[in-house]
């Protein structure tokens, strides 16, 4: 069977093009952007640390405001004046010399990236159907894959040829396809802001279900960093696999999040299948810890054995966790309040970012196998606890709609 990224022609064809678009220039920064600082900019490995985590900390805490300024202003008028500014912010990098301007431009940057990127997914909940939502994101999801890929491959031609022009032509076709992303962004259709309603501004802090699956996923979710920063360094020291074992996994797990998470969607319609997939996902990466911990001192063909399977389950459990938590978030969050409470989804998965390298490099590469152990437990109780946080969520969700509608007769 082919693999398709585009879904049929329609309105989500054309969510999933505008978000391959951006997502090519993505893949092509995020694979140049430290060189890019270091070697153009002129900045010290400690200068370029310094920068990201202080855009990182900005990022944090206006993540919850920009997805109310999505609720109230309209998401694609938000979506659409992000993507442009982003175009210009990116271009004025080729600009930057030195610690301060590249501090300004990437923090700006970074606050327009996320405005953008909240008023996304508001955009998806409001012009696609509620049993659809799901699979639009698994199709959107596949094609990101794709593309980052095919960024990444151009950010290679553009490492092995090194030279100054390439790195700043680079920064400007990202600005190209910034650009286009917010033109393309006329082409959808609009969305009304949503009315002010009685009582506090961000209500999602309020709903304590909806914050305590967001600190459960956002714990979840660091199992992406296991094939970009753990294994690498696991296949070096503790096994006796080539080199080149980590980056050949992370092809695979590339590959088989384009082919297999539209497959990975199916079965997900509501809250409770979304919680039970989430939990079925987090068992999948649980088992794929417990393979790579048997990995510690294994000979090249039995290590590169295990770690293959392992790099499958693990492939397996994200593809499953990402389609459960997709419908989780859409389906918990009111309509009027899709931009806040997506703004607070992505701010679990940035804090868990920020400790998990600190936490996962102490774990695996300090304590072996037993270190694999204690994360494979870890991310089975979390697993385990999501189904009970989700249905409260939707109790208190269901109970909330009828008030809601009581109150507009």
């Amino acid at each position: 069977m082919p693999i398709r990224i585009l879904p049929e022609p329609g309105p989500t064809r054309l969510l999933t093009f505008i978000t391959m678009v951006m997502s090519l220039g993505q893949g092509l920064w995020m694979a140049l952007s430290a060189i890019y600082a270091v070697t153009v900019v002129g900045m010290s490995p400690g200068e370029l640390g310094i920068a990201l985590g202080i855009t990182a900390v900005l990022v944090l805490v206006s993540s919850i405001p920009l997805g109310h300024l999505a609720d109230r202003a309209g998401p694609r008028t938000v979506q659409l004046w992000s993507f442009l500014a982003l175009a210009p912010l990116t271009a004025a990098l080729v600009a930057a010399q030195g610690f301060w301007s590249y501090l300004i431009v990437t923090s700006v940057q970074g606050l327009a990236y996320r405005a953008g990127n909240n008023a996304r997914k508001a955009m998806i909940a409001a012009n696609v159907p509620r049993e659809e939502r799901v699979h639009v994101m698994a199709y959107i999801r596949a094609a990101v894959n794709a593309t980052l890929a095919v960024g990444a491959c151009l950010a290679g031609l553009v490492l092995v040829w090194d030279e100054r022009a390439g790195y700043q032509g680079a920064v400007l076709f990202t600005a190209v396809c910034f650009l286009i992303t917010g033109l393309l962004t006329l082409k959808e259709r609009p969305v009304p802001p949503a009315p002010a309603t009685p009582g506090a501004a961000f209500k999602v802090l309020r709903d304590t279900p909806f914050l305590a699956f967001t600190v459960l996923d956002g714990a979840l979710a660091t199992h992406a960093l296991l094939l970009d920063l753990v294994l690498p360094l696991w296949v070096v020291h503790h096994t006796d696999a080539p080199r080149w074992t980590s980056a050949a996994l992370l092809l695979l797990n590339t590959v088989l999040v384009v082919a297999l998470q539209t497959r990975a969607a199916r079965g997900v319609d509501g809250p409770r299948s979304a919680s039970f997939a989430s939990l079925q996902g987090a068992g999948c990466v649980a088992a794929a810890c417990l393979l790579f911990a048997l990995t510690d001192g294994a000979e090249a063909v039995a290590a590169g054995v295990l770690l293959a399977v392992g790099a499958l389950l693990h492939a397996l459990g994200e593809i499953r966790q990402a389609a459960g938590s997709w419908t989780i978030v859409f389906d918990l969050a009111p309509d009027h309040a899709q931009g806040q409470y997506q703004g607070t989804y992505k701010m679990g998965q940035d804090i868990g970012k920020m400790f998990a390298p600190a936490v996962l490099a102490w774990l695996i590469i300090g304590h072996g196998a037993v270190g694999w152990v204690v994360l494979a437990v870890a991310y089975a109780v979390l697993g385990a606890a999501v189904p009970a946080v989700v249905a409260h969520g939707a109790r208190k969700a269901a109970a909330a709609a009828p008030a809601k509608d009581a109150a507009t007769v």
